[in-house]
């Protein structure tokens, strides 16, 4: 099995790719949706959250505008919390790594990789690219956003060259959908095909 890490700063166009890598019949494990499902309604992890964090949750689940501000330039929460979300993530991961294990390829979805996780474990990184300005236009677009919030989180990422740079492949987002489609499944290929001995 080969396990590919597939990363992007916002408005890139990573959940696009992902869900092209499992139209290719690819299983991707998406770390995000494991938190948000984590922490939604009837979420594992509420009753944890709630008593480490009294009041920052309620019947939709963590109430991310209550708690965002409390371990945000917090780092002993923080680190409360991740001490909460990260192993229960970490069991969702090994989960689905042992429902797969006959794959051939994998995909870890990881928002943050460069930033937080690393690359162990990983057999190769993928960033999903576009250029700026198609960046900010698809960001701006999204409903509630503002330049400055688009900043903010620019500014908490790191920069799309640097990610490129530090890539194994690179997937253009800023091409037509088929095209983008076209770099997925010649990266697949790439990946499966048996190395010359």
């Amino acid at each position: 099995m080969k396990i590919l890490g597939l990363t992007g700063s916002i408005g890139m166009g990573k959940s696009a790719v992902a869900a092209m890598f499992e139209e290719a019949g690819v299983p991707v494990f998406d770390a995000d949706a494991a938190v948000h499902r984590l922490q939604g309604p009837d979420g594992e992890l509420i009753e944890a959250i709630e008593a480490a964090f009294p009041g920052a949750t309620g019947p939709g689940g963590v109430d991310r505008a209550k708690l965002g501000p409390r371990v945000l330039g917090d780092p002993e929460a923080l680190a409360r919390l991740e001490a909460i979300v990260h192993p229960a993530v970490e069991q969702m991961r090994q989960a689905f790594l042992d429902r797969h294990r006959d794959a051939p390829l994998i995909v870890f979805d990881i928002p943050l990789l460069f930033e937080k996780t690393g690359k162990a474990g990983l057999d190769a990184v993928v960033v999903v690219s576009a250029p700026a300005e198609a960046q900010r236009t698809r960001v701006l677009a999204r409903p509630g956003m503002t330049v400055e919030k688009f900043e903010h989180i620019l500014a908490l990422q790191m920069p799309d060259a640097e990610k490129r740079a530090r890539a194994d492949f690179v997937i253009d987002t800023g091409v037509p959908h088929k095209d983008t489609r076209a770099q997925v499944r010649q990266l697949i290929s790439c990946l499966l095909e048996p190395k010359a001995r």
